[in-house]
């Protein structure tokens, strides 16, 4: 098998019912839809809650803030895919802790305003949490955020602000091979060393742990006999670039719902 045939196709969690939520229902967040699944047996979904500080135009385009440290090679595949209209949202500012780094450089190229997150202590350049929380939720009126390769813990602050509005992408099929220090490459080096047949990307939801949200969707990739970790991070990162535009389309559609366990579902549209 050959590394671009490799790919297995997009897996995400699905709700129990494919079926339309009506609008009445949708309005409300603390409304429960019910629907037997095959054995007969009720399943209840919790609606999910329009964001509370929504800027979405009359088109209802979500404002998006993207955190990077890197490239940002997931941030620029989630602004095409809002380009081609997929995405009902635009990348309406960058937060960064690397100022110079190639994702920031992408969006002052653009247009796009980058913030620096946290405050730098030897030039006092940047944000403190609650003024990142401040300008993002108050000034900005961002719906939603998006962690594109950032690697710093985000504060509890903004974890308490953006509940369940905030988004990270992993490389690597949670909860193995997540926390503390794995990133990057010493994901898909742990992943080679560990022997496992397949991996791939994780998007999750961001609380105050590592790694350590409600899974909203995961897409699986082969290990191969003859692969080494710069084979894999490619495979993984390939599939990367679909799924994580695929989540946030759900989440500009609000097309994500939560069970009464609080597991995160996506509904077709």
């Amino acid at each position: 098998m050959s590394h671009a045939t490799a790919a297995f196709a997009i897996a995400s969690r699905a709700c129990p019912t494919r079926h339309a939520v009506s609008r009445e229902r949708q309005a409300s967040s603390s409304t429960r839809h019910e629907r037997p699944n095959a054995r007969g047996r009720n399943f209840a979904v919790v609606l999910s809650a329009t964001p509370s500080s929504s800027s979405a135009d009359a088109s209802g385009t979500r404002a998006l803030a993207v955190f990077v440290s890197g490239g940002g090679s997931n941030m620029r595949a989630i602004s095409d895919a809002c380009e081609r209209g997929e995405v009902k949202g635009r990348i309406a500012v960058v937060v960064t802790n690397a100022p110079d780094c190639g994702g920031a450089r992408w969006a002052r190229d653009r247009g796009i305003d980058v913030l620096i997150y946290p405050k730098k202590k030897a030039t006092n350049e940047g944000l403190s949490a609650d003024e990142l929380v401040r300008t993002l939720k108050d000034e900005r009126g961002v719906d939603y955020v998006l962690l594109a390769g950032y690697l710093r813990l985000i504060p509890p602050e903004l974890c308490r602000a953006y509940e369940r509005r905030m988004v990270n992408i992993h490389p690597a099929l949670l909860p193995a091979f997540g926390g503390k220090g794995m990133h990057g490459e010493n994901v898909h080096k742990a992943v080679l060393a560990s022997g496992v047949r397949f991996t791939g990307p994780t998007v999750h939801f961001v609380d105050e742990e590592f790694d350590k949200g409600k899974i909203v969707a995961q897409a699986c990739v082969p290990v191969l006999d003859d692969d080494d970790h710069f084979a894999i991070a490619e495979r993984v990162l390939e599939q990367e670039h679909r799924l994580f535009p695929s989540v946030v389309a759900a989440l500009c559609d609000d097309r994500v719902r939560f069970r009464e366990d609080g597991v995160p579902c996506i509904i077709d549209r």
